[in-house]
């Protein structure tokens, strides 16, 4: 390490001597881990790179439309981009999308009728889906319009009860629900391998059920994605890993032709589908972001598994552990107390170029049903790509953190999150 950069961390940053010894350890016990993340970075960044140029894809397609936006260039280029990049029929890319959720809702609403039955076989989805569906009680939910809801437990070991999953499929089962990252649960996140044994083995009851995958937090983790290995459709945000940090919203759903005009019908309206939406002249934003991807996600997969080693070396327990094989960019550290919880979140929010001085607070977020801290100062609000931290304010207090535009910027958070904990 330069000593500019000590004496600057030293100094400038108040990081405590200790705290800088123990960074210089961890960065050695971390040094081998890397290699396989720059050979998935280099494969998803020609792969990226190949399908914008097999799309012909101009500056003129970053102009502007107007009204209803047909024929919008730009906009039917990303869809195709999109597609091309993870092995899909067809896509839809929007800035209307405002989140994750946002995107699996429409991609549920759009395929399932009154009758249907929804079978997770990941256990329950994340918190926020959970009123989507009516697992918990919302208002337009899919539970009052007649859709039926069922889940799958993990295993023990973590892994999909492959068995209970093929028995739960009944006559009524429309929609397999796999999710791919933890949430806030603490299991390991889904690799592509146990996505696609999980899908084999539902398709082998039910050829014709429909399986969709919640692929948030793990676009470019691997060299291979969900749509890959037999997924019949899948959503994310581009405010997470696709956006690369430069989209300034939206979503995306990737899948079979037919499954994505069903949900485009959801997106607009019946008959309309997606040959309607202005892009705001987000396209280029949106589509540099997608460039870039792949070097972003390995530098927050760099920054977690700092952050997994960093407090592993302080007896705290993790999930993953540093050594672990990887399926999306979220850390767990599992915390003492709430005020440790808050504490770190203070911290990651002091090391943010956006907003640094403000100091992150518990609060009744909607979608949640435990108070919730974030420390997110980003260049995009609520990007999680970017570096952030969250955690519900309950028992094991669980940290969730994750992201990092550059790799040295995830590991300041990582050190002054300890800094603001000042258990050293």
């Amino acid at each position: 390490m330069l000593k500019e950069t000590e004496e600057l961390l030293l100094k400038k940053y108040g990081i405590k001597r200790e705290i800088f010894e123990l960074s210089k350890e961890v960065d050695k016990d971390i040094k081998d881990q890397f290699e396989r993340l720059i050979e998935i970075r280099e494969y998803n960044q020609l792969k990226v790179l190949n399908a914008m140029q097999e799309a012909n894809l101009s500056d003129n397609h970053f102009n502007w439309t107007t009204g209803y936006g047909y024929n919008d260039l730009g906009r039917e280029k990303t869809e195709e981009i999109y597609s091309r990049v993870f092995n899909a029929d067809d896509a839809l890319v929007r800035p209307q999308i405002v989140n994750g959720t946002h995107a699996l809702s429409l991609t549920i609403q759009g395929i399932v009728r009154p009758g249907d039955e929804i079978l997770s076989i990941t256990s329950a989805p994340y918190d926020t889906l959970q009123g989507v569906i009516g697992i918990r009680e919302e208002k337009g939910s899919l539970k009052e319009f007649g859709v039926t809801y069922k889940q799958v437990e993990f295993l023990e070991d973590g892994n999909i009860d492959i068995e209970g999953a093929k028995k739960a499929i009944n006559e009524k089962t429309k929609l397999i629900m796999i999710q791919r990252s933890k949430g806030y649960a603490w299991r390991k996140s889904l690799n592509i391998d146990d996505i696609k044994e999980a899908i084999e083995a539902v398709k082998s009851v039910k050829d014709d059920i429909i399986v969709m995958v919640d692929n948030c937090y793990g676009e470019f983790l691997e060299t291979k994605e969900p749509t890959d290995v037999g997924a019949d459709v899948m959503a994310g945000s581009l405010i997470k890993n696709p956006g690369g940090g430069l989209a300034l919203a939206g979503g995306y759903i990737v899948g079979k032709k037919d499954i994505i005009e069903m949900i485009s019908y959801r997106l607009t309206a019946p008959g309309i589908g997606k040959e309607c939406g202005l892009m705001f002249g987000t396209t280029r934003t949106i589509l540099q972001g997608l460039f870039i991807a792949p070097y972003v996600v390995s530098q927050a997969v760099m920054g977690a598994i700092f952050c997994s080693r960093l407090y592993e070396k302080l007896g705290y327990k993790v999930n993953p552990r540093y050594d672990d094989e990887r399926s999306d960019i979220i850390q767990i550290v599992q915390l003492n107390n709430a005020e440790e919880v808050i504490n770190f979140c203070e911290g990651v929010q002091k090391a943010a170029p956006v907003d640094s001085f403000v100091t992150p607070v518990p609060w009744d977020m909607p979608g949640y049903k435990d108070d919730v801290i974030m420390a997110a100062g980003a260049f995009v609000q609520g990007s999680s790509i970017e570096l952030s931290a969250d955690a519900p304010i309950r028992e094991p207090f669980n940290v969730y953190f994750q992201g990092g535009i550059t790799y040295d910027h995830s590991k300041m958070g990582s050190l002054k999150a300890l800094e603001s904990m000042n258990i050293l």
